[in-house]
């Protein structure tokens, strides 16, 4: 079965010893991967010729190769492919040839058929004739017909089909699109896809530069971050020249400049709502968004609609739905455990759950690196990214824990900064920084029952001084003493919380 979707078609001549048996083994592995034979040849004979020495026992096969990813490379991508399928069935075989085959195609202007049935022989008033070209431009004497070429093809187009010996049609034709004086040969429809491509990056990278060496990030020179960002506009100017076909060169070079005016305003804060200027950590995680997504997208592409529906949908729903479910209380739970407190001691709101939830997908986001680089891998052809090469689940699993490692630490990093901050405010008695919906607050105790009845967990309570108070979780007030370094659990109903002004303040002490 043919492949019905592909990038690019390359064609490789294999030669197969072995005999019959093998030879039809090969002819039906190219069949089962939608690789075309489109020819066969005995070894010394066909478009090699004499280049293979002759051998009754070998034959040449002529097949095309059909495959995603970029237009570089994709000669040696179709070889490792077919490599790797003959070794794969035990066969003898050597890729001996290998050429991509180029299709890409001209951007034809667009034109609309019209009739001219309606105009008057003779030389009309100019605002007739004005009149006319406005009704025509506005669709009023459209026939339905569409035709594309240069203007003197395009007519000649739109009055083919008539009889010989009868009158020439009275049709003409009108414009689709601004391309009707550009001259040919036009422009290549993938071409000017790719000087798009590369005209976006080449002025992010010069945007970003710029914006990194105004904002003098330490340990990087600003005439190296200078270099770069004039090295990217340059790129950028050279792809908005190829962009253009001849004679309108000047509008891709004004379309580069523009885009890097506009980038650049963006980055530096310009056209922002706050007028703030994009810091080097916004710089650099809007790069590996980016990137993300777009090696990602690299890598489902390829996915057919049998792999989405069969496996795919399912996981990613399941995978998410559960990573929510038990990322709302990741990050609360290792702030409570840096307190020596216990995720259920915590009354957390479920929108900070879910706040929290969303912190650390962010930081899970990471582990997507992997297959996003496996996109590009397999996008530019790798031969490590190569279908049926065995050390690709090795490497992925290795990359995919160490990302994974990555962001746990992440996350352990970013629960223990915030413990931090929270022990440093309580030594100095000052109002600790809220985490995810926790709000510690300086709290007096006030005994409702005599101190000789009152349970607890934890040090020797000391109703003249302030605790942080985390809340009440169920029917214990959970409760925190800087001095001790740890938290102290008392039943709710045998205190009462009053809150205090910091942690420097001095309780009145009440006794029942």
């Amino acid at each position: 079965m043919a492949q019905t979707r592909y990038d690019q078609r390359v064609r490789v001549f294999v030669q197969v010893c072995g005999g019959e048996h093998d030879w039809r083994e090969a002819e039906e592995r190219f069949e089962a991967h939608g690789w075309p034979v489109r020819g066969a040849h005995p070894a010394g004979l066909g478009p090699l010729g004499t280049a293979l020495e002759p051998d009754p026992e070998s034959r040449v096969y002529e097949i095309e190769v059909r495959l995603f990813g970029a237009a570089k490379g994709s000669d040696r991508g179709a070889a490792d492919r077919v490599r790797k399928v003959l070794r794969g069935a035990h066969l003898e075989g050597y890729v001996r040839r290998a050429e991509p085959l180029e299709r890409d195609r001209e951007l034809f202007p667009h034109w609309r058929v019209v009739s001219t049935a309606h105009r008057r022989p003779g030389r009309q008033p100019a605002w007739r004739r004005h009149l006319d070209r406005a009704a025509t431009r506005f669709g009023r004497h459209d026939t339905g017909g569409f035709v594309a070429g240069g203007p003197r093809q395009a007519l000649r187009l739109a009055r083919a089909g008539a009889p010989a010996g009868t009158p020439r049609p009275a049709l003409a034709v009108r414009p689709l699109d601004g391309r009707r004086r550009e001259p040919a040969p036009y422009r290549r429809e993938e071409q000017l896809e790719r000087s798009v491509v590369r005209l976006v990056l080449w002025t992010l990278l010069a945007a970003g530069a710029l914006t990194l060496a105004t904002a003098a990030v330490p340990g990087a020179p600003r005439w190296i971050l200078g270099g770069v960002a004039f090295l990217g506009a340059g790129g950028a100017v050279r792809s908005g020249w190829d962009m253009s076909g001849e004679g309108k060169r000047y509008e891709g070079v004004i379309a580069a400049v523009l885009s890097l005016a506009v980038f650049s305003a963006f980055g530096q804060g310009f056209l922002s709502s706050d007028g703030k200027a994009w810091s080097p950590l916004q710089i650099l995680m809007t790069a590996v968004v980016v990137a993300v997504v777009a090696g990602l997208w690299l890598l489902v592409r390829q996915w057919t609609w049998g792999e989405w529906v069969a496996w795919a949908v399912p996981l990613a729903v399941t995978l998410t739905v559960s990573a929510f479910v038990a990322a709302g209380s990741v990050l609360h739970a290792l702030y409570a455990d840096g307190l020596s407190l216990s995720p259920s001691d915590l009354d957390v709101p479920p929108v900070w759950q879910f706040a929290a939830a969303v912190k650390l997908l962010v930081m899970l986001s990471l582990v997507m690196i992997v297959p996003a680089w496996w996109g590009f891998a397999k996008h530019r052809h790798h031969r490590y990214a190569t279908p049926g090469d065995g050390s690709n689940i090795v490497l992925n699993v290795c990359l995919f824990v160490a990302m994974l490692a990555g962001a746990g630490l992440q996350a352990t990093e970013s629960a223990g900064t915030a413990v931090d901050r929270t022990v440093a405010a309580a030594e100095r008695g000052e109002d600790p920084p809220a985490y995810f919906g926790v709000e510690p607050e300086w709290t007096c105790v006030r005994l409702a029952v005599p101190a000789a009845e009152l349970a607890g967990e934890g040090p020797a309570l000391k109703p003249g001084k302030p605790y942080l108070s985390f809340g009440v979780a169920g029917e214990t007030a959970v409760l925190w003493d800087p001095a001790a370094r740890e938290p102290l659990k008392l039943p709710a109903n045998q205190v009462w919380l009053v809150p205090a002004e910091s942690g420097k303040a001095t309780c009145p002490e009440r006794r029942p």
